[in-house]
Order: structure tokens, then sequence, then C-alpha cells
């Protein structure tokens, strides 16, 4: 193949790329509309997508086990609280790691796995987002940052875990939890009254 040729094959296959992710990272997630699309593995190499989660609602949260704020759920149990609480209703719960390499909470597969089991947190799937595409696409600024999404594939829901924008494990009590809200409505069959919310934590490290 001649230099031009490949260049031409490069730029072909760059194009495929952006056609496959190009939408979602060009327009901000809006609630209402279609999840953005993605295809991550998770720590056994398992390929998720959008597609994956169909017919049932599901959750992501976006974290980072060196941020105080996730601390702050995970230290109390609360995180996981919520992950039994998703899993009992037979809700998808995955937890998305967008820290790059060299990043503050980059994991490999095995330190993602020993940290899962030494918090005794209960997600459905861990994913390594390393490119970070998916928290991207998502608009994923913070950690924790929750994203709920219908049977249908429709984002129904964006923000905070509650109203309690501190790493304060007191403020858990008597705070208003958004997550837990969701999941009593959606256990009731009722479209959540509360759909975007203010999401608080550190910085994602794209």
């Amino acid at each position: 193949m001649t230099h031009l040729g490949k260049q031409r094959s490069i730029t072909a296959t760059l194009a495929l790329v952006a056609g496959l992710f190009g939408m979602n990272l060009a327009a901000a997630p809006e609630v209402g509309a279609p999840a953005p699309a993605f295809a991550v593995a998770d720590i056994q190499g398992e390929i998720w997508t959008l597609d994956h989660l169909q017919g049932k609602p599901a959750i992501l949260e976006w974290t980072n086990h060196d941020c105080p704020y996730v601390h702050k759920h995970y230290d109390s149990g609360n995180m996981q609280r919520l992950q039994r609480k998703a899993a009992e209703q037979g809700l998808p719960w995955l937890s998305v790691i967008s820290s790059a390499p060299g990043k503050q909470g980059h994991v490999s597969p095995k330190q993602a796995d020993e940290l899962t089991a030494s918090r005794e947190a209960a997600p459905t799937a861990v994913l390594l987002d390393e490119s970070g595409d998916m928290g991207r696409a998502y608009g994923a600024s913070t950690t924790p940052h929750i994203f709920i999404i219908n049977a249908e594939g429709t984002l129904i829901y964006m923000g905070g875990i509650d109203d309690k924008g501190t790493t304060d494990v007191a403020d858990i009590e008597g705070a208003t939890n958004y997550v837990d809200l969701a999941l009593a409505e959606l256990a009731d069959g009722k479209p959540l009254s509360t759909a975007v919310t203010r999401p608080y934590g550190c910085s994602v490290k794209y």
C-alpha cells in the first residue's frame, strides 16, 4: 500500500470511530432523550453496551475510590445499600471508572475486583472506561455522578446521589437521597418526580 493509501485508510478508520461516538460526544445528554451508546469492558473483560440494558431500568454510577466524596458513601455503606436495593428489584447497576491511566482513581481489573470485595460493594459490573469515551458521552463530571436509564433506553435521571454536597458521613442521615427516591418510584411504576439535580464530588480524572 502506498503512503497515500495508508493515509486514506487511517482517515477512513478515524471517520468510522467518529461516526460511532461523534453524536454522543458533540451533544450533552438530556433527560427524556435516548441515553448515549457505549461499549466498555468490565473487569472480567466482558463488553457492556447500551443494548445489554434494554428491557429493564439501569443505574450508572461514576466512581473514583480515592475521592473523599466517594469515601463518604462507601465507608458509610450508603452506596452498597443502594446497589443491593437495585439488585433486589432486578435492576443492573454499573459502576464506571473513567480515570485515565496515571490519573487518580485509575485501577487495573485486579485492583477493581479487590476494591469491590474489600468494600462489600454489590454492583452488577464495574466498567473500566480508560479512554473516557463513555464518561464524556454522558457528561459525567464528578465522582459520584449518577445516571438512570429506563427500560426503553431513555435517560430519566442525571445528577447527584443526594442533596448534601459534603464529605461528612453525618450528612447522609437527613439528606434527600435521589437514588433511593428513584428506585422507590421505579418499583411503583411511577415517573420520576426528580429528574435532574446538581452532582457533587471530585472531578472525573479524564
